[in-house]
């Protein structure tokens, strides 16, 4: 009877571990882990550097306390950050250079109103190729008083060779988000053989905005004088360079990650993305995984801000929707 009694209880710990590690249902508020992730980085890296810029990227909903179109502006979010990046607002939804469907461009627009109307800049990456479908996606998103970028590839490896000159090309020195006219995503080097390689092409362009990773296709992170030198635009102004962080989903290729978790995954640390390998989806609400992003010296944020970034694109912010449907 002991024996029988003992294997019950360890059947039922294993099954409420099990619920633990699967089961989303238990009353977690995911877009509110989010926004509390997102403030928390904000304010570790503005205690550091007031001027410090904070993009969110997608997950636009977080911009209102219910995440619905007419709901009351999350003010604390809203002052935590200084812009929202979206991608696919007017081309790429569904398809690369295809224009998005209106229903999904409107229920953007709804949310990137709230939040530019709270101060905050918008900036728009459309996937586009066709010369007069970058034209439009610069128009319209210029109407719309969006700053935004046509990428002709969505894998955002290469400097446009169109339009030429840039859209709203300026001499201006760029030292606040809110000066910027356009911006350059240039997260994927692989195209660059070298980091010199790389720093020449960046700097012979006029872009007043670079968004970059902090590390080569090599590995090696870009240092304080590399940074410095992209922050030069080629007619002899200055400009914003930001760096890209996957906050939603780990990396394999990161420094961050040890080979053990590919046998034992820790806790907070998912099923790999099918749609992008080597990405895993995070529990991005549990303090092991927050720590690896900020809060100490050792942190990705702090190797950003050492290395003289001016803010952080912040990606896959979107992550509580998988959550959302998988509580359901």
């Amino acid at each position: 009877m002991k024996n029988l009694i003992f294997v019950a209880t360890i059947f039922m710990l294993l099954m409420s571990c099990e619920k633990d590690d699967n089961d989303f249902s238990d009353g977690i508020d995911f877009k509110q882990e989010m926004r509390d992730f997102v403030i928390g980085i904000s304010n570790s890296a503005k205690s550091i550097n007031p001027g410090f810029i904070i993009i969110p990227q997608n997950g636009i909903e977080l911009v209102t306390i219910s995440g619905e179109e007419n709901a009351m502006p999350d003010t604390a979010y809203l002052n935590a950050i200084d812009g929202n990046g979206q991608e696919d607002l007017l081309y790429g939804y569904d398809n690369d250079n295809e224009a998005t469907p209106t229903n999904e461009t409107e229920y953007l627009l709804s949310f990137l109103e709230i939040s530019m109307n709270s101060g905050n800049t918008i900036l728009v990456t459309d996937y586009c190729s066709t010369p007069s479908k970058i034209d439009n996606s610069y128009t319209q998103n210029s109407n719309k008083k969006f700053i935004s970028f046509a990428a002709d590839q969505r894998e955002l490896n290469n400097i446009p060779n169109y339009p030429s000159p840039i859209f709203r090309n300026n001499n201006d020195n760029i030292n606040s988000l809110e000066e910027v006219k356009n911006f350059l995503y240039l997260i994927n080097p692989e195209k660059f053989s070298t980091k010199a390689i790389f720093v020449d092409a960046v700097t012979s362009t006029n872009y007043d905005l670079l968004i970059m990773d902090l590390f080569f296709i090599d590995g090696t992170e870009f240092s304080l004088a590399e940074i410095n030198q992209l922050k030069n635009k080629f007619n002899g102004g200055k400009r914003l360079v930001i760096c890209y962080l996957s906050v939603g989903e780990a990396e394999n290729y990161r420094y961050y990650w040890q080979e053990s978790w590919n046998i034992n995954n820790p806790s907070w640390l998912g099923d790999e993305n099918p749609e992008w390998k080597e990405n895993f989806k995070v529990k991005f609400w549990q303090n092991e995984w927050q720590d690896i992003i900020y809060g100490n010296e050792n942190s990705y944020l702090k190797k950003i801000i050492n290395s003289g970034f001016d803010g952080v694109y912040l990606d896959i912010i979107d992550a509580f929707e998988y959550y959302e449907t998988a509580s359901r």
